[in-house]
C-alpha cells in the first residue's frame, strides 16, 4: 500500500486500484453516513456493527485509511472500548443486586405524590448516576424505573421520562468514567481524574440547573396537574455492598489516575468484584455477564473509529480545522462548543468527538473540554445526536409512549442553547480559577 499526506494531489494505490483523494473522501463520507442511518434505524433489531464492520473494510480495503492509520486508531480506542464494556457490566450487576429498585422506591418517598417533587428527584438521580454509572446506566437502566414510578404515583410520565434522556446527555460532562466521549476528551486533554472532574463541575452543576429551569416552564401543564393517586410508598432494601463497591471503584479511578494506569483496570476490578458475587450466590451466569459487555456494540464503536479517521483522513479535518476557532479565550471556547454542538447533530456525537479532538488538543485542555461540552449537551436537540437518545426513544416505544418530534425538538431548543452558553460560561471561570 501507498499512502499520501492528504494535502496530496496524488493518488492512493492499493494493488493496481487508483482512489484518489476526493473519492476516498466521497467513499469515506457515504460510509459514515450509511453506518450512522443503520444505527438510527437498526433494521430487523440487528445491531450497528452490521453495518459499521464491513463499512470500516471497505475503507481499509480501498486505501481510505492505511492499514498503519487504522490501527493506530484501534490501539487508541482499545482502552477506551475495554472501559465501556467494563462499565457495561458493572451498571447491570448493579441492577442485579437492586440498586434501581431502590431508586425507584427513595424516589417514590421522597415525591409523596408531588409531580414537582418527583422531577427534583429524577433529576438528582438521573445526574448522579450518569456521572457514577455512564450515561447508558441513566437511559436504560433508570428511565424503565421512572416509568414504573410515576405509574405507581398516578403522575404523568413526560416530564421524569424526558428527564432521562436530558440528562444522560447534559450530565455525562462531570467525570471521565461518565461518558464513552469523555474518555476520549480524558485520553486527549492530558489532565488528571481529579483536575478533570474538578474543572467540569461547575459547568456539570450550570447546566443541570439551566435543564432544571426549562422543564418546570415546559412541562407546568404536566407537573400542575397533580398525582392520580397517592399508594403508600414501598420500601426496597438499600444494596450497601454494591454502594460501597461503587465508592470503592470511583476511589479506583482517581487512584490508578495518579499513578498513570488505565481507568478501566478500576472499573473492571469493581465490575469483578460484583461478577463474583453474583455468580457465587447464583444470581447471574457467565453468558449473562458476557451479553452485559454488548460485544456487538464494542465492534461498533471500534469500526466507527476506523471510517471517522478515513473521513478526516481524506478532507474534513482540514475543513474543520478552518472553522474551529484557537484558543481558550470565552468567545473561543463559546464558538468551540457551538461547532461541538453542530456536528454532534448532524453526525452524532462520538463521530464528531472523534473528528474534533485531535484539531481542539492542540489549542489545550481548554478547548478539549468545550468540545466535550458541545458534543455531550448538543446532542439533547435531535434524536440522532447521540446514540444514547436514539435508545431512550425505543425504550420509550418498548412502553407504549410514543415522542412526539415536535415536542421533542421545541424542548431542545429551549434547553441545548441555554445549558451550553451557562456551560461554557462556568468552563472559563474554572479555567481562570483552577487553570487548565
Amino acid at each position: 500500500m501507498i499512502w499520501f499526506d492528504e494535502a496530496s494531489s496524488l493518488p492512493l494505490l492499493w494493488e493496481g486500484l487508483v482512489l484518489n483523494t476526493s473519492l476516498a473522501e466521497t467513499l469515506s463520507i457515504v460510509l459514515l453516513a450509511g453506518v450512522l442511518a443503520w444505527a438510527v434505524i437498526r433494521p430487523w433489531g440487528w445491531p450497528e456493527a452490521v453495518a459499521a464492520v464491513p463499512a470500516a473494510a471497505v475503507v481499509l480495503g480501498t486505501g481510505a485509511i492505511s492499514l498503519d492509520r487504522a490501527r493506530a486508531v484501534a490501539e487508541r480506542l482499545g482502552p477506551v472500548i475495554g472501559f465501556l464494556a467494563a462499565v457495561l457490566v458493572l451498571a447491570q450487576l448493579c441492577d442485579g443486586e437492586g440498586l434501581f429498585r431502590a431508586c425507584g422506591a427513595w424516589m417514590a418517598r421522597t415525591a409523596a405524590g408531588q409531580p414537582r417533587r418527583l422531577l427534583i428527584a429524577v433529576f438528582v438521580l438521573a445526574s448522579v448516576i450518569t456521572a457514577v454509572l455512564s450515561l447508558d446506566a441513566a437511559v436504560v437502566l433508570l428511565t424503565p424505573v421512572v416509568f414504573a414510578t410515576a405509574a405507581r404515583l398516578g403522575a404523568r410520565a413526560r416530564p421524569h421520562v424526558y428527564a432521562c434522556t436530558h440528562l444522560s446527555n447534559t450530565a455525562s460532562v462531570l467525570l471521565p468514567v461518565s461518558n464513552l466521549t469523555n474518555l476520549l476528551a480524558f485520553a486527549a486533554s492530558g489532565l488528571s481524574f481529579t483536575r478533570f472532574a474538578a474543572l467540569m463541575a461547575l459547568p456539570w452543576l450550570a447546566a443541570i440547573a439551566a435543564e432544571y429551569a426549562v422543564f418546570r416552564r415546559f412541562f407546568a401543564t404536566d407537573l400542575d396537574a397533580g398525582a392520580q393517586a397517592r399508594p403508600a410508598a414501598g420500601t426496597a432494601e438499600v444494596p450497601v455492598f454494591v454502594l460501597a463497591t461503587v465508592a470503592c471503584t470511583l476511589g479506583g479511578f482517581v487512584l490508578v489516575s495518579a499513578i498513570g494506569v488505565n481507568p478501566a483496570w478500576a472499573a473492571l476490578a469493581g465490575a469483578a468484584v460484583l461478577a463474583a458475587r453474583a455468580l457465587v450466590q447464583l444470581r447471574t451466569t457467565p453468558a449473562a455477564i458476557v451479553r452485559a459487555a454488548n460485544v456487538p456494540f464494542l465492534f461498533f464503536v471500534l469500526a466507527l473509529g476506523v471510517v471517522v479517521a478515513a473521513v478526516t483522513g481524506n478532507g474534513l479535518g482540514r475543513a474543520l480545522g478552518h472553522l474551529l476557532p484557537g484558543g481558550t479565550t470565552l468567545p473561543a471556547l463559546l464558538g468551540t462548543a457551538a461547532l461541538a454542538a453542530v456536528l454532534a447533530n448532524v453526525i452524532n456525537n462520538l463521530p464528531a468527538v472523534l473528528v474534533l479532538l485531535p484539531l481542539a488538543a492542540a489549542a489545550g485542555p481548554g478547548a478539549v473540554l468545550a468540545v466535550l461540552l458541545g458534543v455531550n449537551i448538543g446532542p439533547n436537540l435531535t434524536y440522532t445526536g447521540s446514540l444514547a437518545t436514539l435508545l431512550w426513544r425505543r425504550i420509550v416505544r418498548a412502553h407504549d409512549a410514543g415522542v412526539d418530534l415536535g415536542e421533542f425538538t421545541r424542548l431542545g431548543l429551549l434547553t441545548v442553547p441555554a445549558a451550553l452558553i451557562l456551560a461554557v460560561l462556568a468552563l472559563w471561570a474554572s479555567l481562570h480559577v483552577i487553570g487548565g
